[in-house]
């Protein structure tokens, strides 16, 4: 296309999307004048209930008087079991969890030894690609980001199956297995190729090693050398169970059910929940809580004089620091609010990794923000009602310690709640009920039509 031609096509774009704008703009008064809950969230912030589940369960308040809600240290349940309570004998026990607490949200129980070792048997004979697939879907057409290369593979392998649109529960449910197990693999390839390609590193293909959890496979197929240490595996599985389910309503879950209701195949259900998971506004924060600490180090660098510390805290929130968003990435959530049990927990393993990898000192400026963040949001902001670090707030130093690519953050969080989406999907389909069609209110009024050669 010639240049003045490509010029006038992008002018008429630029003109159009303006055109676009001034039409999709919809007065927000109109929210309270019709009641919507806008976000699918009322006034206070909390989520408008649209389903019932027995996956997970979510705990950030308690009913006072008249009505009050009070705020208190948040829980999560997976399957009516504490998760803290979980990690915390597994950690005990020294045994990986990630594969345990999937058969729990599968299956609605605890396995035993026994039924344990033959789930994970089953994901390991899972844990592998199709013949080709790596030549011909993961390494054609490397992305730049992940989150896109593991949603066309996943789109990709429905092609590979005699019946990939089955939706009756064993077929589900075996689609379901294979994609918890091929995940991190399609992660790790992805990113492989993409280095390979876009930056001109070696290419590093390991098989998985069929004794190894889901954490130990990560690191070995990622790294040149395969080389992890246990602390550093424990860290990693302890991360993904954190992860893997956050009740049925947050965004990429919450597109899984709505999805799965208009009784569609598992793979297109999938990359919808992948799609949502890859906005910065949901799986991304992580990756910003990394970039905004690198930030403050270049600012402050005296790590020990919080004065400075809060000063830039408080530039961000005046949109006169990092992205100018006003966002100090890793603070609040939009369920929790005294603390995110998640992060409660995450916490201690993070700071024993630390100090292993000698980032004590990191560590512990992290855990000056976490101090500092709310009171200052609560000065600036007049916030009371209490904020507190989230799961991202940790988990991206963690990668970091890690040697993880932050590339990878996000794959590393779908690694993790697929596991999740297939129990919600599961849930659906055993539903067989019926479409989910929200309501929308048209504010739009009615016109005559006109000829379109008496229109100006």
């Amino acid at each position: 296309m010639p240049t003045t031609s490509f010029t006038r096509l992008t002018d008429d774009i630029i003109r159009l999307s303006e055109l676009a704008k001034e039409a999709s703009y919809i007065e927000p008064k109109l929210y309270n004048k019709y009641d919507v809950k806008r976000g699918l969230r009322d006034i206070t912030g909390a989520g408008v209930l649209v389903g019932i589940t027995n996956i997970s369960e979510i705990n950030a308040f308690r009913d006072g008087q008249d009505g009050e809600r009070i705020p208190i240290d948040g829980e999560l349940f997976y399957r009516g079991y504490n998760i803290e309570d979980i990690i915390r004998n597994q950690d005990i026990n020294n045994h990986f969890g990630f594969e345990e607490c999937t058969y729990l949200l599968l299956f609605g129980k605890l396995p035993t030894a026994s039924e344990l070792s033959t789930f994970s048997q089953i994901l390991s004979r899972y844990r592998v690609l199709p013949r080709n697939f790596v030549r011909d879907i993961i390494m054609k057409k490397p992305s730049k980001n992940m989150m896109n290369t593991l949603a066309r593979c996943v789109l990709s392998l429905y092609s590979y199956e005699d019946n990939p649109d089955r939706t009756d529960e064993a077929n589900v449910l075996r689609q379901c297995l294979e994609l918890i197990a091929m995940f991190p693999l399609i992660s790790v390839y992805g990113y492989h190729a993409y280095r390979y390609y876009h930056k001109g590193k070696s290419l590093v293909i390991h098989r998985p090693h069929p004794e190894y959890s889901t954490a130990e496979n990560i690191l070995h197929c990622l790294r040149a050398d395969s080389y992890f240490t246990p602390l550093e595996a424990k860290l990693l599985d302890v991360a993904l169970i954190l992860h893997m389910e956050h009740g049925g309503g947050n965004n990429s879950t919450f597109t899984t059910h709505l999805v799965s209701s208009s009784g569609t195949d598992t793979y297109s259900a999938i990359a919808a929940a992948l799609g949502s998971l890859k906005g910065p506004k949901h799986g991304g924060a992580n990756i910003m809580n990394v970039r905004m600490f690198a930030d403050l180090k270049k600012h402050v660098r005296n790590w020990d004089d919080e004065k400075a510390i809060a000063d830039y805290l408080r530039a961000i929130l005046k949109k006169q620091a990092f992205d100018k968003r006003g966002l100090i990435y890793g603070i609040g959530h939009a369920v929790y609010s005294k603390s995110d049990p998640r992060a409660r927990t995450f916490k201690y393993f993070v700071g024993q990794l630390a100090a292993e990898k000698g980032y004590e000192k990191e560590y512990q400026l992290y855990r000056t923000v976490e101090r500092l963040a709310p009171q200052i949001i609560a000065e600036e902001r007049k916030i009371y009602k209490g904020v507190s670090a989230n799961v991202d707030f940790y988990s991206g130093f963690a990668y970091h310690m890690l040697g993880l690519p932050i590339e990878l953050f996000t794959p590393l969080f779908a690694i993790a709640r697929i596991s999740g989406w297939s129990a919600h999907r599961m849930e659906e389909i055993c539903h067989h009920d019926k479409i989910m069609r929200p309501a929308y209110m048209t504010v739009t009024p009615h016109h005559e039509y006109i000829p379109i050669s008496e229109r100006k």
